[in-house]
């Protein structure tokens, strides 16, 4: 085994074809992993990865894509469920349909691969797998309720997940992101009325004064993958600046 662990392993990244994703795939192939990215537009992912389309909100297409994914790379040892989407507002802002549709890939997107995945993973000598959670499910944050409401059931299920398939040799654990640097917080940047006093509003409630890289979340990921880290399991790993723990004083001016 090289001194990154991941030489000869396989691994699968939803939601790999651009921003943490492609970071997430990109550092699992600088570590020697083979890597294979399952999106709707895998067109983003990066060099080196095999790319797969797949629907996270569509059994058949994650059943397929899982299945091309380890015919091509030769068996799957890891799985990242990181394919999601925002939401913004209270629960008045969002009728059914759309709670429905977020649930279906935030939630259930990762219970669909990951449920695929699992004859594969009990085969695996290094079987991990690792949600991308939020820090939006352990701290409320205006303007989220749907949101939040979907990362907390994916840190719920992470632990659920974790304590089921400890004993066939599966790790679980989640990533619990800050405030990214990503297409859709850009998206949501040029749709505000004063963007840079919204990115200022998004720096500033992250105690390190920043947004967080989606390198950054990778390096997590890849932590949290690799065989090194074989006693950790059920947790979520926060990248968020401090936002989970600390509480500072103002700065001084």
């Amino acid at each position: 085994m090289t001194s990154s662990g991941f030489s000869g392993l396989k691994a699968i990244v939803t939601g790999g074809g651009s921003g943490i994703g492609a970071a997430i795939a990109r550092t699992l192939l600088e570590r020697g992993a083979s890597v294979a990215v399952l999106d709707l537009s895998p067109d983003g992912a990066p060099d080196g990865a095999v790319a797969i389309a797949c629907d996270v909100s569509d059994d058949a297409s994650v059943r397929q894509a899982v299945t091309d994914a380890a015919t091509q790379l030769g068996g799957i040892d890891i799985v990242v469920n990181n394919a999601g989407i925002g939401a913004q507002g209270t629960i008045e802002a969002n009728d059914d349909a759309q709670w429905h549709h977020v649930f279906d890939v935030n939630v259930l997107g990762a219970v669909r691969v990951s449920r695929a995945a699992l004859p594969l993973l009990r085969s695996s000598d290094h079987a991990a797998i690792v949600n991308t959670c939020s820090s939006a499910a352990t701290a409320g944050m205006p303007e989220r309720a749907l949101y939040s409401a979907t990362k907390g059931a994916v840190a719920a299920l992470t632990r659920a997940m974790a304590a089921d398939h400890l004993r066939e040799g599966i790790r679980v654990n989640a990533v619990n992101p800050g405030t990214a640097d990503t297409p859709w917080i850009g998206r949501l940047l040029a749709s505000a009325a004063d963007p840079a006093a919204e990115r200022a509003a998004l720096e500033a409630r992250q105690p390190h004064g920043r947004l967080v890289s989606p390198d950054e979340i990778a390096e997590a990921v890849a932590y949290l993958a690799s065989p090194f880290a074989g006693s950790t399991t059920g947790i979520e790993l926060a990248v968020d600046g401090g936002m989970q723990a600390l509480r500072l004083r103002p700065a001084e001016k």
